[in-house]
């Protein structure tokens, strides 16, 4: 299917190589299996993060224990629509949020034709994105299921990204979807933050120092045992740790953290070869690749956009 967004994926080859890295399929691929959903239109918001406008009538959904989370607005119709397995009485309409959060189940019942946009989010890029916010551990992050609620700072940020999307406004989406995530974690109805029982994963003052290293050394060679030795770990135990609480891997977040400097200085007349180099990248080529997997476009595209 042309334009189906990476997430789909999970960074292999081919959709159905998914099936061996992830035997749990994403919302969009269950999506892409009906004969009656159409998709529209779609982008890469990169690190795996994705969107795309759907539509569907006359048809039965079933999600069973998804890969990623999934956030749906509803954009017109929806009446006919009811999820079956949980409030049947309740209807879509439009302007209602659905949040599907992995790993959830759920059956829904399409009786009539409606229009609706889904954000794809891999779990350890919403838990980045979490702990990144909020410097919090990112298994402080809980997300629940939601059926048509009424949330307007989400339904508006989830249209702005829409209308992006329509008008091939690539950094505007982007922004509205980074937006959209900090506008959930902050409310409490959605993405509070909670306390629980946490052991293996990096002290505070850990997590800190280290975070503090890597902005520091983003433009040299930021090596595994550098890290491990500000906590007095192993570094086989500093990478386990570090992902347990950012989420992702150090290499994961310094990639990260070397894109978004990269996004800004672009905003400026430095040679992108200048700035490749400025951020930690080994060549322009090698800046181009990772942008590419973390933005969507390339540093000339995104350059040319702003």
């Amino acid at each position: 299917m042309a334009g189906v967004p990476p997430y789909c994926s999970q960074r292999v080859a081919s959709c159905g190589k998914e099936l061996v890295k992830d035997s749990r399929l994403s919302v969009f691929r269950f999506l892409s299996a009906s004969p009656n959903a159409r998709m529209s239109q779609s982008i890469d918001l990169g690190f795996g993060r994705s969107a795309a406008i759907w539509s569907n009538a006359h048809d039965r959904m079933s999600y069973e224990r998804p890969n990623g989370h999934t956030f749906s607005l509803y954009l017109s119709g929806g009446a006919g629509t009811r999820r079956l397995d949980g409030g049947p009485d309740a209807r879509g309409r439009p302007g209602v949020l659905c949040i599907m959060p992995q790993g959830h189940s759920s059956e829904w019942e399409i009786t009539d034709f409606f229009e609706f946009v889904h954000l794809y989010v891999p779990d350890d890029q919403m838990r980045r994105m979490f702990a990144e916010t909020f410097d919090r551990d990112a298994r402080l992050m809980a997300l629940p299921e939601v059926t048509f609620a009424d949330a307007p700072a989400l339904a508006l940020r989830l249209r702005q990204m829409t209308e992006a999307m329509l008008a091939g406004g690539h950094l505007l989406a982007e922004e509205a979807m980074t937006q959209a995530i900090v506008d959930l974690f902050v409310d409490p109805r959605y993405g509070g933050m909670r306390a629980c029982a946490m052991s293996g994963g990096l002290a505070p003052h850990v997590r800190r120092r280290s975070l503090d290293y890597i902005e520091a050394h983003l433009g040299e060679t930021i090596r595994l045992q550098d890290l491990a030795d500000i906590g007095q770990l192993s570094a086989f135990h500093f990478q386990r740790m570090f992902r347990a609480s950012f989420g992702v891997s150090p290499n994961g977040w310094v990639a990260h953290r070397r894109v978004e400097r990269a996004k800004a200085m672009l905003s400026g007349m430095e040679p992108i070869a200048q700035i490749a180099s400025a951020c930690g990248f080994s060549s322009q080529s090698h800046m181009t690749r990772a942008f590419k997997l973390g933005t969507g476009v390339t540093p000339s595209a995104y350059r040319q956009r702003q």
